[in-house]
């Protein structure tokens, strides 16, 4: 309780007004913030025609909340907000206190959603046309400065019928805005974070996914293609980790589905070959180590390497035996 308090009495002075009445960063924008009401995993996404939106708009903590902060930006929204709900505030109570200290609410977008699934958001009378929210089942989409007013709307419809992850509707609700016209200025960056149900108090192992696309003529297209690969080395990580439990057929099943996304990625190839020869599995693996060496040598002189350093059997024979599926130089 006494955290409570000192934060709320604390967000006046962390919402100062600027000299000019106004302030001077206009992020205008479209965002999404949800929960995944199946995991708990909650998270944000945005684009706009500005550079490395993702640096001020997005936030989320796992097993805490969301939130999207835009139009003439005040990034403390974010940090604030979330401590706010970590204190016990749900996304309304959270939002209601900063907009009461902000005295630039009124051309200030900004959307919440806390690990209960409760959703607030305000749209400012002086946000730029068009301008306006739409609030689903525990998520929220929110626009200003759009070429039309059924950007909001189109976005929400594509985000409750999407399939997959979390991460996969909100880029749905991404394109979905891009397609009724977007910002009315075009389209310059974006990103997506998602973070887990429950949090660990380790911030890195919480977030499933933290991309942005800075400066790019096609933002969520260049944005889809990392979150593809950010699922790719999920699993590879994933496997990792089971290898250190000593589960070497879950390992491999986890590597199997980073090589099957990205069968010319030499990285996801080598280290599942290294994985089987590691563990007597040596006919499983010549072929891809082939493989990796065919896209380039230089895999094989690394291999040679990790025998010093413990990370593969110190076995002359078996290392020349892979060896000698290299490309004679």
């Amino acid at each position: 309780m006494k955290r409570v308090l000192f934060l709320l009495f604390s967000v006046p002075m962390a919402l100062p007004a600027l000299a000019s009445g106004r302030p001077q960063r206009p992020v205008h924008t479209y965002s999404i913030v949800a929960i995944d009401k199946q995991t708990g995993d909650m998270g944000v996404a945005v684009q706009s025609h500005w550079f490395s939106v993702g640096s001020i708009v997005t936030w989320a903590e796992a097993g805490v909340g969301a939130v999207a902060t835009q139009s003439f930006v005040e990034p403390s929204y974010g940090p604030l907000g979330l401590e706010l709900m970590k204190a016990g505030k749900t996304a309304g109570e959270a939002l209601a206190a900063l907009l009461k200290a902000d005295r630039n609410e009124d051309v200030r977008q900004v959307a919440m959603v806390d690990a209960g699934g409760r959703v607030a958001t305000h749209t400012g009378k002086n946000c730029i046309a068009e301008a306006g929210n739409f609030i689903g089942d525990g998520y929220s989409c929110q626009a200003n400065m759009m070429l039309k007013a059924t950007v909001w709307p189109a976005m929400a419809k594509a985000f409750e019928v999407a399939n997959g992850e979390l991460v996969d509707r909100l880029l749905a609700a991404l394109e979905a805005a891009q397609k009724e016209g977007g910002d009315i200025r075009g389209k310059q960056s974006a990103a997506v974070v998602v973070v887990k149900a429950k949090g660990s108090g380790f911030w890195w192992k919480d977030r499933i996914y933290d991309l942005r696309v800075e400066d790019s003529p096609d933002p969520v297209t260049e944005l889809k293609r990392l979150v593809k690969l950010n699922k790719a080395y999920n699993h590879m990580n994933r496997g990792d980790e089971l290898i250190t439990e000593n589960k070497v057929d879950e390992a491999v099943i986890e590597y199997s589905g980073a090589m099957e996304m990205f069968p010319d990625n030499a990285e996801m190839v080598f280290w599942p070959a290294v994985t089987l020869a590691s563990t007597g599995r040596i006919e499983e693996s010549l072929p891809l180590f082939k493989k990796v060496f065919a896209i380039d040598p230089n895999w094989a002189t690394l291999l040679s390497r990790l025998p010093a350093v413990g990370q593969f059997p110190k076995d002359e024979a078996l290392i020349q035996k892979i060896l000698g599926l290299a490309p004679k130089k």
